[in-house]
């Protein structure tokens, strides 16, 4: 149920109308490449007139330092009054809103029931790795005609759920898909499958790929035999339905099976079940998983040029280029699962922390209207002194994002930097469309431990709480920033500014269709729009 609703100037500033696109998921297509295609809406001209069209504050209930995450769009959705653009937000307490676009109107609210006892949580609940939920952004499919639409959830208890876009209301029994309690990343479909990961051991839940298959109901779990399988937009499906994700902190042995910080590769067999089928392994692997800077970004799958290729990161803040050909197979010899095309020095984080430091959102990559293939890295904290671009705009303290484009020359791949722009507060998430780069400052803490102050520094805040991580990152953090920039040359074309008053953790942003979208740690969900 809504609590407030603000309205500002529906009248002057609307989504325009008509070829209108579906941001379907968080990436928003199966290669989690940040990357909108189908956009018609927004230009580099218009996008600096973007305006706060609405805000509603929900009576969400927060977890840890989550509350809501990015809502899913689908536009031509048809209903009792009318055909609409709906955006579904899911919030942490197993609960979905959705709502009108053109207006701010709120559709309908789900809260679903739950058959898990809180009160006998298992693993490592209740923290802020582990704030327990439905931590796992929905995903929406095609329903059974036109204008109908159907919305794929997890819920706390591990359930499926299936949700008609249109009222709400249930479209199956909720099904068993995984363990309660656990940290599912968001939710992909392809070709009937749903996918996705979980990671910190959360719940006592194993770190693991899970799939079901919608027409059969065959579910699947798969171990890598590595860490946490932790990733924003969860995992990247190439188009040979072929799965990716990073395995997080864990020994590197391949021989004795174990494949910790690395991108790990699977694929559903004859039965619907999980096979591993490859896996990449940084040339630091094992260094990586010492320093604690594993694995924590969705991989991106993209083909250029003939190549099947794969971009991932770390903490550490390097971006891989690989050869998801190279990568594939399961017998020895392994040594070519630790080959790249290309690697950038190391970008960002020149302390190499474990927190408050390097990439921890979501990348974007893209193909131009020139076939050039570029990507963005956001990312917290400063840029190393090794690292340059031609254009620098800024200097990056709190963070900032990093623009670089893909260069083959003679069969030899690079990744040459083009731009960088900063101070970003948290660069968190990316996400591309016609010209324009979008990216959020997420404006948390995102010290784990407090750090040392010097004496001509302001002290920090005291925590909001219990005196814990997440007392003092509730304490310490600020606000959220979207940002629009010219993607060829960093210049930035519109911003948020302060307009937007809390901050997110674990979440990031939607754009589609002319219109923006952000949900905050404080429960308020912001829509900003092109002028008519």
């Amino acid at each position: 149920m809504m609590r407030k609703l603000s309205l500002l100037g529906i009248a002057m500033f609307t989504c325009l109308a008509g070829f209108a696109a579906n941001y379907i998921g968080d990436g928003p297509d199966a290669g989690r490449t940040g990357w909108v295609k189908d956009e018609k809406v927004f230009n580099k001209t218009n996008v600096k007139t973007m305006k706060l069209l609405w805000k509603v504050k929900l009576e969400s209930v927060t977890r840890q330092m989550h509350n809501l995450f990015p809502p899913t769009v689908v536009e031509n959705v048809t209903t009792t009054t009318g055909p609409k653009e709906i955006a579904v937000v899911s919030g942490i307490t197993d609960d979905l809103w959705a709502f009108d676009t053109a207006t701010g109107k709120q559709l309908w609210h789900k809260h679903f029931d739950s058959t898990f006892d809180e009160n006998a949580a298992g693993g490592r609940g209740g923290s802020t790795l582990c704030p327990g939920g439905q931590l796992a952004t929905p995903v929406i499919g095609p329903g059974s005609g036109a204008g109908k639409f159907t919305l794929y959830s997890v819920s706390w208890d591990g359930r499926l759920r299936q949700v008609n876009v249109a009222d709400g209301e249930d479209m199956a029994l909720p099904t068993k898909f995984m363990p309660p309690n656990g940290k599912p990343w968001s939710l992909n479909l392809v070709n009937g499958v749903l996918y996705t990961a979980t990671s910190q051991g959360c719940g006592g839940v194993p770190n693991e790929f899970f799939s079901f298959d919608l027409a059969t109901k065959k579910a699947s779990a798969l171990q890598p035999a590595g860490g946490g399988m932790w990733g924003r937009r969860g995992v990247a499906v190439a188009s040979d339905g072929t799965i990716y994700m990073g395995t997080g902190d864990g020994h590197y042995d391949p021989d004795n099976k174990t494949l910790g910080n690395s991108i790990v590769a699977a694929k559903l067999d004859d039965n619907k079940q999980l096979q591993l089928t490859g896996w990449f392994a940084p040339p630091n692997v094992n260094w990586l998983w010492h320093r604690d800077l594993d694995v924590n970004v969705s991989p991106m799958v993209i083909d250029y040029k003939g190549k099947h290729l794969l971009f991932g990161t770390s903490k550490e803040c390097r971006i891989w280029m690989v050869d998801r050909d190279v990568m594939a197979g399961t017998t020895p010899p392994f040594d070519k699962h630790q080959e790249m095309l290309d690697r950038t020095v190391q970008i960002c984080n020149p302390a190499t922390r474990y927190d408050a430091a390097g990439v921890w959102g979501a990348m974007a990559t893209w193909i131009d209207p020139m076939g050039q293939l570029y990507l963005a890295v956001p990312f917290l904290g400063p840029l190393t002194d090794v690292y340059h671009s031609p254009i620098e705009i800024g200097k990056p303290e709190l963070g900032g994002v990093a623009v670089l484009k893909v260069e083959e020359t003679g069969g030899k791949w690079k990744m040459t930097p083009v731009w960088s722009y900063g101070d970003i507060d948290q660069g968190d998430e990316a996400i591309y469309m016609n010209g324009i780069l979008w990216v959020n400052g997420a404006g948390e803490d995102t010290y784990q431990s407090n750090p040392d102050v010097a004496w001509n520094e302001a002290p920090r805040k005291p925590p909001i709480g219990a005196n814990n991580q997440t007392g003092n990152r509730l304490g310490n953090s600020r606000h959220a920033t979207i940002y629009a920039f010219d993607a060829t040359n960093g210049k930035l074309l519109w911003s948020s500014g302060d307009q937007i008053t809390s901050w997110n953790h674990g979440s990031g942003m939607t754009a589609i269709n002319g219109k923006a979208y952000i949900g905050t740690f404080d429960g308020t969900f912001y829509c900003f729009g092109v002028a008519k």
